[in-house]
């Protein structure tokens, strides 16, 4: 039997949940066509200072949208099903947040984010809701509302076991399992239960743990697509949400472009394009944007955004968080994120004596993310340290006066971080896959040098950085504060216990898989490639050979051919994109 794509699977899958929030939250439609403006006009920019450098709006439609989503399960046994559902898209576990100990920002759940391992176009934050976080009385409330539903249906169960048992799905049962998941496990009813659990949950500060047990079925809490720009992002939707004039705007809109010019090297295209090669940005030649070039960009962003489909005070909605979580601009680390506020719903409650109760829910906001390059060990100890002070020291009423000078004085505490991929790389803080040139190889036995700061500088060696594609926990908890209008929890239970990636393991039924060793291992892997290219592998460092043969070894298998094959895919334009709609 010929069985379906799992990763095209995965392409409609998203295309699907995409229409489907788009059509139960309308300003997340119009959130989209706002990011598509706004990457448009950094693209624009990208072709004064690259010249030779567009994108064509089919390009543009898939790069931006790549989604990320998020969704919170109750029961264990629901937690594994979800697990074997996503894998039949090609989407595996990877790494473990434990977000019940983040400090002031604790929430009483534990996650994994399901995503491929190779050149990932999508993820799923699915955390885990713990009933042992609570007291006895109200534990035993949570478990007994979670038993009496049944949020995976029969035919999506049975999709699921044909697929582990045959090894696929065909087209057509490809297509079920997505409308099984997409209309009726992940869909927005807005019926719920149990409504004085509800009311006592969320009086006590538990409204994660209120979205996740008093529902009957589960739903996207937000589907999030890719920016080019997230400073620029976030500035157009808080003046089309009319949050901020017209002047403010442009203001904004200039000093994030300014960012863009300052920061868009050819990394930064690689980083953000992948259908294009290093050999075509490495023929774009260098461009110099008119002097006005920003303003007027700036200007025509403001013009477009008077237009009916950008009115979004217009529509319901509850606000744009007031700041960015994660590193500061100009700082190409990790990722950025950013969200419109949760907003307010109709809830119908069925009771158990079937009574009707009308109320509302928050809990679905409306997320957005910019991707960087991965760290190493050492990069993120060094990310860790700066933000404990960069919090401590966050003065939020400064960014409401003066957004620059808030920015500053962020951005100061991470003033340690280099800014360019090259400077990352050397300081030993970021992951980079190297990939030896035509010019090295035509020196093979001639090549005197195995340093490989040596070897880029001759040209015999070509390096890209890794994009980071996990999370980060403190940046996730500081969305959910800022959406669910508080800030923590704090464990109710007599005794508190802690939770283990084990556990979490246990109930998917498979390990969970280390971000960080794939990072490495393909690392490790190209230099090992580059090397024996260039004939250098019996020249190497002892002990470093041996550092990266142990990395290059704990990939998963085949993974390194694999990213070769897909980048080769993406070089020759082939890569698929992810699912965007874009209506409006």
């Amino acid at each position: 039997m010929q069985f379906a794509d799992p990763i095209e699977m995965q392409d409609r899958l998203f295309a699907e949940l995409s229409r489907m929030f788009g059509e139960e939250v309308p300003l997340y439609d119009r959130c989209l066509l706002v990011n598509h403006a706004c990457n448009r006009a950094v693209c624009d920019l990208l072709g004064m200072l690259h010249v030779g450098f567009e994108i064509t709006d089919a390009q543009l439609d898939r790069t931006s949208g790549e989604r990320h989503g998020a969704i919170r399960i109750g029961r264990d046994d629901e937690y594994r099903w979800v697990g074997r559902f996503f894998a039949c898209f090609g989407m595996e576990p990877h790494n473990y947040y434990d977000m019940t100990s983040v400090g002031a920002k604790s929430q009483p759940v534990i996650a994994t984010a399901f995503r491929s391992t190779l050149h990932p176009q999508h993820r799923v934050f699915t955390s885990l809701l713990r009933p042992d976080y609570f007291d006895e009385e109200t534990r035993r409330r949570i478990e007994e509302t979670l038993a009496s539903r049944a949020a995976f249906t029969a035919r999506a169960k049975a999709l699921i076991e044909k697929r582990e048992r045959e090894g696929g799905l065909s087209e057509a049962d490809g297509e079920a399992l997505i409308a099984e998941g997409v209309e009726k496990i992940f869909k927005w009813t807005g019926e719920a239960l149990a409504f004085d659990l509800y009311e006592h949950l969320c009086a006590s500060g538990f409204k994660i743990a209120a979205d996740i047990v008093c529902f009957k079925a589960h739903h996207l809490n937000h589907l999030t697509p890719n920016t080019f720009c997230i400073d620029l992002y976030s500035t157009a939707m808080k003046f089309c949400m009319g949050e901020m004039d017209e002047a403010h705007f442009i203001e904004r809109a200039r000093h994030a472009l300014g960012h863009v010019l300052r920061r868009g090297d050819r990394d930064f295209v690689r980083l953000h394009f992948k259908h294009l090669t290093r050999a075509e940005i490495a023929g774009f030649e260098p461009g110099v944007p008119a002097p006005d070039a920003i303003d007027r960009l700036a200007w025509g962003l403001a013009e477009r955004f008077r237009g009916e489909p950008f009115r979004l005070s217009e529509l319901s909605h509850s606000g744009f968080k007031d700041l960015t979580e994660g590193p500061p601009a100009g700082v190409p680390v990790l990722l950025r994120q950013d969200a419109y506020k949760a907003l307010r719903e109709a809830v119908n409650f069925t009771e158990k004596d079937g009574r009707r109760i009308a109320s509302t829910h928050t809990a679905r906001f409306g997320e957005i993310e910019q991707r960087f390059y991965a760290v190493t060990a050492a990069g993120r100890a060094l990310y860790d340290e700066c933000l404990i002070a960069a919090e401590r020291d966050a003065d939020p009423e400064l960014a409401r006066k003066d957004f620059e000078a808030y920015e500053r004085a962020y951005g100061r505490h991470f003033a340690r971080f280099p800014r360019t991929l090259g400077e990352l790389v050397d300081a030993g803080l970021v992951h980079a896959r190297y990939e030896a040139t035509e010019r090295g190889v035509a020196q093979r036995g001639k090549i005197e040098t195995t340093d490989l700061r040596e070897l880029r500088r001759l040209g015999y060696v070509e390096m890209e950085g890794l994009r980071y594609e996990d999370f980060l926990p403190v940046s996730a908890a500081g969305i959910f504060a800022s959406n669910l209008s508080q800030y923590g929890t704090q464990s109710t239970a007599r005794e508190r216990r802690g939770y283990t990636q084990q556990e979490l393991e246990a109930i998917l039924g498979r390990e969970i898989i280390d971000a960080d060793v794939v990072y490495r291992g393909l690392s490790a892997a190209s230099v090992l490639e580059s090397f024996g290219a260039l004939g250098l592998l019996g020249r190497m460092d002892g002990a470093w050979r041996a550092a990266l043969e142990a990395d290059a070894g704990r990939l998963p298998a085949g993974a390194a051919e694999r990213f070769a094959e897909g980048s080769a895919a993406a070089a020759a334009g082939t890569a698929r994109g992810g699912g965007g709609n874009l209506r409006g």
